[in-house]
């Protein structure tokens, strides 16, 4: 049986292996041992999910997010940075959601004469919310969060309550790979 250390730094975890799973967590070329990306993803903590706290949803995305610390990212990023990162997202939610809603209820009065075409038009706007968000999040991550070794990203996910679908926010931990590793 062996230790691995994945990322000291980042989980202060040790993992034992199997040696089948040692086996399969590395590959070489004569006796040399190289970390596979799976098995590095495998000791990575769960993401973290930031949801939506406005009162107004519009087919999944809600008016704003939740921009209250979350104690999983203490160390990694400064509170700071992420109040200003989920106050640049609210603010382009706050810029773009309230022509969703009175297209939303324009195309709702107008349903039933248009055999529901009159949708189409929230449909595309609410698609180019999710556009201009998923811009916001990779300019965010080019700037900083890829350095700190997170991820943000808009990701599609189900209600804790009821059947229907909701778009969150997702915090990814960047695995390291282990340069200094011993053979």
């Amino acid at each position: 049986m062996s230790v691995l250390l994945p990322n000291m730094a980042d989980f202060d975890t040790i993992y034992e292996l199997d040696e089948d799973e040692e086996e399969t967590a590395t590959t070489g070329e004569r006796g040399s041992r190289v970390v596979n990306d799976e098995h590095l993803l495998r000791y990575a903590p769960d993401p973290v999910i930031v949801r939506g706290a406005g009162h107004i949803t519009v087919f999944g995305l809600s008016n704003k997010f939740d921009a209250e610390f979350p104690s999983v990212l203490t160390g990694k990023v400064a509170p700071e940075e992420f109040k200003t990162s989920i106050g640049r997202v609210n603010a382009c939610l706050k810029k773009n959601l309230p022509v969703n809603v009175k297209w939303l209820l324009c195309g709702c009065l107008c349903c039933c004469c248009t055999l529901g075409c009159s949708l189409w038009p929230v449909i595309c706007l609410n698609k180019r919310t999710r556009k201009s968000i998923q811009k916001l999040l990779e300019w965010e991550n080019h700037r900083l969060y890829h350095k700190l070794g997170l991820h943000w990203k808009l990701s599609r996910r189900k209600c804790e309550t009821s059947n229907m679908m909701e778009y969150v926010i997702l915090i990814e931990f960047l695995p390291k790979y282990p340069i200094f590793r011993p053979d």
